[in-house]
């Protein structure tokens, strides 16, 4: 691990929801106040000019991480720390505003994303006014510069800057999110978050922008934020990952250590579950069960009622993150007791 500061820092951070019934209903049916536990007390960092992901099964906890990093959500509790500063310490208007410049977000759907009643110009235009990122006196001459400088982004994505004048609904699904990063760029952010940006999109239109988005940040030195649940995605991107399950970190590892030695039962079913076009004829123990409900969570490790290998341990004590070497962080009773789990995972 590096010893610089990350640009982004993530301590023990927790997102929880009233789901309750409205007050009167529960003093009349004396029932308690019920949370739903999104996030759960999760900590990472990454560092400038890498890609961070994160994996689960959906409803895992993943776009709430996403949201709460931008600023979207408030955090329950813990903090979020960009280039050392925490968020929680800074009043919204005067001193975030640097800071929400240089960090933006991609959005999952392209086309729920942009604004149908706005012209493409209008749309990528619009970080740029709004932290008035033009240098011009007049306003002309201020209109010039934002139009130049929305031809640029759009050329840049590999669109053409005719492309400006026309709507959203003119445009592809992979030429939408091009459009959503030509936006996403012009706010001129270090940091950007993507919420699965390629999971609406056709296979072959995936690779495309995932080839973009690597362009991107080799030019740009861009640090991002991957959110997927495809782990064919997140290799591609990846530099660090780490794996959810019910708001909780169950593993952190750098790509190579993670696809080629998954370390916690939950991480292992997920590449159990991944087909295998090589049709080795070796047994393949799929993830079984659904995620259970965070409003009731189960006692101790969350994942035991779906893990193999799973003790009384795991059903009475909450695992906690452990380094087990250089490349990974996993919480996993078994993996702390030195289990054989390879009879279990083949």
């Amino acid at each position: 691990m590096s010893s610089e500061t990350p640009l982004l820092k993530v301590d023990a951070v927790q997102r929880f929801f009233d789901v309750s019934k409205p007050w009167l209903n529960r003093v009349l049916a004396n029932e308690p106040k019920l949370l739903l536990k999104a996030v759960d007390d999760i900590s990472f960092s990454i560092r400038k000019g890498e890609t961070f992901s994160l994996v689960g099964e959906s409803g895992c906890g993943k776009s709430t991480v996403a949201r709460l990093i931008v600023g979207l959500y408030p955090t329950s509790s813990g903090s979020i720390e960009f280039e050392g500063t925490d968020f929680s310490t800074l009043s919204k208007r005067n001193q975030m505003a640097p800071l929400r410049r240089r960090m933006t977000m991609i959005f999952q759907d392209p086309y729920t994303s942009l604004n149908p009643r706005w012209r493409v110009r209008d749309i990528i235009a619009e970080p740029i006014r709004a932290f008035g990122l033009t240098n011009t006196g007049g306003i002309s001459g201020s209109r010039l510069q934002i139009f130049n400088r929305v031809a640029e982004l759009l050329e840049q994505v590999g669109l053409s800057a005719a492309d400006g004048d026309k709507y959203p609904h003119e445009f592809s699904g992979g030429q939408c999110q091009r459009i959503s990063i030509a936006r996403a760029l012009a706010s001129e952010p270090d940091f950007i978050v993507c919420d699965e940006p390629t999971s609406a999109l056709d296979v072959s239109v995936q690779a495309q922008i995932l080839n973009l988005m690597k362009n991107l940040q080799r030019e740009l030195e861009l640090t991002y934020l991957f959110i997927s649940h495809d782990l064919a995605v997140v290799y591609h991107v990846s530099d660090n990952i780490g794996v959810m399950y019910l708001g909780r970190l169950c593993e952190i590892a750098d790509k190579e250590t993670l696809f080629t030695n998954p370390r916690h039962p939950y991480t292992r079913m997920l590449f159990n579950a991944i087909p295998d076009i090589n049709m080795s004829g070796k047994e393949r123990i799929p993830v079984s069960g659904e995620v259970p409900n965070p409003i009731e969570p189960p006692s101790g490790c969350t994942f035991h009622p779906r893990c193999p290998i799973a003790n009384e341990r795991c059903k009475r004590e909450r695992p906690e993150l452990q380094i087990v070497d250089s490349h990974s962080q996993v919480a996993c009773h078994a993996i702390e007791e030195k289990r054989n789990m390879e009879v279990h995972f083949i």
